[in-house]
């Protein structure tokens, strides 16, 4: 049997206030928050395919900045599952007895970090590479989307905390590197079947 480890001793008290603070809001909040919270990560793959769209009429370094974002969030995505299964942490739905607007995930299913919080920020953290606007955007929805994950009940505060700080360290170092070799790497790929991604 796997021992999990209980985060409730580090901000249980902060992610209690946030569920019943849920709890007593209005419902359409509610409703909207729920929403975001199931299905807002679309936002982020309509904002990596726009950004790619209009870097391809930039040229083709441009288009293999913005190729690489969905790439880096990927990643970012499998690193963040590794820390999950390391860390073990039990979700608080599961370890307080407190009412939330989500279904609490099954046992197994760990909190620490955030898979949302940490995918929609390595997604903002890359689109600002691409560009500024988009990049702001994204930042905008990654805040919103980390405290959801809160509001309706399956994170700690400290999960999506991590999540975000995750998200947004690996897509800047990925981003960065990437930058050192933009040229190179165009031209090699504009010499295979990905040509039509890279230019309009």
């Amino acid at each position: 049997m796997l021992v999990a480890f209980q985060g409730s001793s580090i901000d249980g008290g902060a992610y209690k206030d946030v569920v019943n603070s849920a709890q007593h809001a209005p419902g359409w909040l509610d409703d909207v928050v729920s929403a975001w919270s199931t299905y807002g990560l679309a936002v982020f793959a309509v904002l990596m395919l726009v950004g790619w769209w209009r870097a391809r009429r930039v040229g083709a370094e441009a288009a293999v900045t913005a190729l690489a974002v969905p790439v880096v969030v990927v990643a970012a995505y499998g690193i963040d599952s590794l820390l999950k299964t390391a860390v073990r942490e039990n979700r608080p739905c599961q370890s307080l007895h407190v009412v939330t607007l989500e279904a609490c995930p099954a046992p197994g299913d760990w909190s620490f970090p955030s898979n949302h919080a940490t995918i929609a920020a390595a997604a903002a953290a890359a689109l600002f590479f691409v560009s500024r606007r988009l990049g702001a955007v994204a930042a905008v929805a990654a805040l919103a989307m980390a405290v959801s994950r809160v509001w309706v009940g399956v994170h700690y505060p400290h999960d999506v905390v991590a999540g975000v700080l995750v998200g947004t360290l690996l897509a800047l170092g990925a981003m960065i590197l990437l930058k050192r070799w933009p040229e190179p790497l165009a031209r090699r790929l504009t010499a295979t079947r990905l040509r039509p991604l890279l230019a309009s």
